[in-house]
């Protein structure tokens, strides 16, 4: 925060309560006093007015347990735990004797957000959601501000008075930073920081910062890195692009004679140079890691094995409904985007149909285009499977919402002619109203809870009557001498009706993959 001094032409510090300059006071003497709540504010109906947006992120579950037996040691979890910053700690220092002890502290910061569709709920679920996403970017959200409008404002977002408002409330808080639920041209963004005096993000950036923390493997963080890049390269700012044109003749009236000649690309324009070659490089980098998955998946086809994706909504449970599937072991943290790089693992029906399980990044509403273009390649695994499991967050307040927005990237992929199960996940800790509300509404449905395991054996009868199963009926004379053929009928790509044990040898009656088929011909009994 830019501290000025009270003057008396500062009518902004004029105006402030005593509690107010008091809070100013104690951040200035880095005693970290509790910040000072605004007001409430009334009527949000009108356009124009605000309201503030008060309370624990509604994005992020409420549950006793985060962990099972079933998620493994969690040791991923641990190593991102080995580092964290700490509410109440500051790096200001009393004394220069604490340089080696200081310690770093949360970014506090105020979210501000338009309402100019929906209902007020809508508005305030959406700030809440970016309270959350803001929390998982190691932040402390201070104070949220909704204001009813007919369309942002061209210049500041919210409009003059309400962005000086905000400005106010950046003051009183002692906020570092302005989150806004929206994505900001670059003018709004700079014309914004001119007047709260602090720095103002955007959404998009506040996702792409926290896909960066979390991102873990060589394609993941490249395809983060790509998605920066885009977003960076038109809101480059800075002195170096008034200071190095060329200005030579005096041909009209931007000439200014001899002496003037700059050296050429101005210092942005080199930089914009190096992020676009940057980028180029990444996406080659991006291509040539494609073929290896490729290949997988390609290995997958040719050996018929059907292939089920989970996907759905940021936190709605995907890691741990995939660890309870499947003893994955993955990554299983309550916050946003805990986990990025997609997995994999081998399981089967329980009369023994084999299939993959693939875990995908989770989608938000509002999910930033470039990270769906940065990550098509990774949500090519929804696109080409053979089911989807779309997990849902039914303690959420606005599930129908996330189903919507997840739909919609699906759409964005290729993926909406893929069949789809709604899996109604934390049903332990949702309204019996809400679940039976979503059971009506979406036909093909299990409701079920990945922490207590409540619904899985449901689950899993839907997937085993969901998948793509053996469509050719055999009936095989297999010599004893070919038991190499009878333990491929038992491995995971064929069901086996019946089997009699002959005197010429093992008469079994079938359902194979027509893979399979073409090479038992020979063996298919006449009889």
């Amino acid at each position: 925060m830019t501290s000025q001094p009270n003057t008396g032409s500062d009518s902004a510090a004029q105006d402030m309560s005593p509690a107010e300059i008091q809070a100013v006071i104690d951040r200035i003497l880095s005693k970290d006093a509790p910040a000072a709540q605004p007001g409430p504010r009334d009527g949000a109906g009108a356009a124009g007015e605000s309201k503030a947006v008060l309370g624990r992120a509604q994005a992020i579950s409420r549950l006793d347990e985060e962990h099972g037996s079933y998620d493994g040691d969690q040791q991923d979890l641990a190593e991102r735990h080995a580092l964290r910053r700490t509410a109440g700690l500051s790096t200001e220092l009393e004394d220069v004797t604490e340089v080696e002890y200081r310690q770093l502290r949360l970014e506090r910061v105020v979210l501000a957000g338009l309402w100019t569709e929906g209902t007020l709920a809508d508005a305030e679920n959406s700030l809440r959601e970016l309270a959350a996403l803001a929390e998982t970017a190691g932040s402390e959200v201070l104070d949220g501000l909704v204001q009813r409008r007919a369309k942002p404002d061209p210049g500041t977002f919210l409009g003059s008075g309400k962005a000086q408002e905000l400005k106010d409330i950046v003051m009183s808080t002692g906020a570092d930073t302005v989150v806004v639920d929206a994505e900001l041209a670059p003018s709004q963004r700079r014309a914004l920081e001119d007047i709260v005096k602090v720095k103002v993000i955007d959404r998009t950036a506040l996702i792409l910062d926290i896909f960066a923390q979390h991102a873990k493997s060589r394609e993941g963080k490249a395809q983060v890195e790509l998605a920066q890049l885009e977003y960076l390269l038109p809101r480059l700012r800075g002195w170096g692009e008034s200071m190095s044109r060329q200005a030579g003749g005096q041909v009209g009236g931007a000439g200014a004679g001899m002496g003037s000649r700059g050296p050429g690309e101005t210092k942005i324009e080199l930089d914009r140079r190096r992020i676009r070659t940057r980028m180029a490089k990444l996406r080659r980098e991006i291509a040539a890691m494609k073929p290896a998955r490729e290949t997988k998946r390609a290995n997958r086809r040719r050996n018929a094995v059907p292939s089920v994706a989970i996907a759905g909504y940021t936190n709605a449970g995907k890691s741990s409904l995939l660890n309870r599937l499947t003893d994955a072991g993955v990554l299983v943290e309550n916050a946003l985007f805990a986990t990025l790089d997609p997995t994999v693992r081998k399981a089967e029906t329980q009369d023994g149909l084999g299939y993959t399980l693939a875990d995908t990044v989770g989608f938000v509403r509002s999910l930033p285009t470039q990270l769906v273009e940065a990550f098509r390649s990774t949500l090519e695994e929804v696109a080409d499977a053979d089911l989807i499991l779309h997990v849902v967050d039914v303690s959420h307040p606005d599930p129908e919402g996330q189903i919507a927005a997840v739909r919609s990237v699906f759409s964005e992929v290729d993926a909406r002619k893929v069949p789809e199960i709604i899996v109604l996940n934390k049903a332990d800790a949702a309204d019996p109203y809400v679940v039976e509300r979503l059971k009506q509404r979406e036909p093909r449905h299990v409701v079920v809870s990945a922490r207590t395991g409540e619904g899985i054996p449901e689950l899993l009868k839907a997937i085993s009557e969901g998948i793509p199963r053996p469509s050719v009926k055999l009936e095989l004379m297999i010599p004893y001498q070919r038991g190499d053929l009878l333990s491929k009928l038992h491995e995971t790509d064929a069901e086996i009706i019946s089997l009699d044990h002959e005197e010429g040898g093992t008469r079994a009656v079938v359902m194979v993959r027509e893979g399979l088929a073409a090479e038992l011909d020979s063996f298919v009994s006449n009889d």
